[in-house]
């Protein structure tokens, strides 16, 4: 059973402007878990570039590739095209995305603690899920869990900013950032299943 919890095809606000900017662009054939595949595939592109701190092109494909995680959440609530792998893989290409952007990156500009509770919080609710998964129930992210998606792309995308400009400041505020992702980590991992 999917999603028995709630409906998976009500948009959230975020939804109606990607409905009316973005998906106009996206052609039909392209279904959501074509753009979730897509940032399995760019994952380790970007990590190569950020490693080699090739920042001018490791950036940009950074922000493309966690702007694929709205594309293709929003492509399947508005195109009616939510599917059990998409809601099972997309947290995963996220996860992979995010924290291993975190260890590359953030562990040596941020708090190591800051760091590994982000990645800790974000675990959580995928092991909430496996608890469920065994009773026929698959889970999607709430509203607070994308809010903390978004911050931790935030604060990411500032700490690279940062570095790549030699700006301070942004490294400062993107360490800020993530520990208010923090905060709604723990409300998401307390109302996974609302």
């Amino acid at each position: 059973m999917i999603g028995s919890q709630r409906d998976l095809t009500k948009l959230y606000p975020h939804d109606y402007v990607m409905k009316a900017v973005i998906l106009p662009f996206i052609p039909k054939f392209v279904h959501p878990n074509h753009v979730t595949v897509s940032r399995f595939l760019l994952t380790p592109v970007v990590l190569s570039l950020l490693y080699s701190e090739t920042y001018i092109w490791g950036v940009p494909l950074f922000m493309f590739a966690a702007a694929t995680d709205a594309i293709d959440g929003s492509l399947a609530r508005v195109r009616k095209q939510v599917t059990p792998w998409g809601i099972f893989f997309d947290p995963i290409a996220d996860k992979l995305l995010i924290g291993s952007v975190a260890l590359l990156v953030a562990l040596q500009h941020f708090h190591p603690v800051i760091v590994f509770l982000a990645i800790l919080m974000d675990m959580l609710p995928s092991l909430r899920w496996a608890s469920t998964r065994y009773v026929g129930t698959v889970m999607a992210a709430n509203v607070w869990g994308k809010i903390k998606m978004f911050l931790q792309f935030s604060s990411l995308t500032l700490l690279l900013l940062g570095i790549m400009f030699q700006l301070p400041i942004l490294i400062d505020i993107g360490e800020v950032v993530l520990v208010a992702s923090l905060l709604f980590a723990g409300v998401a991992v307390a109302t996974y299943s609302l």
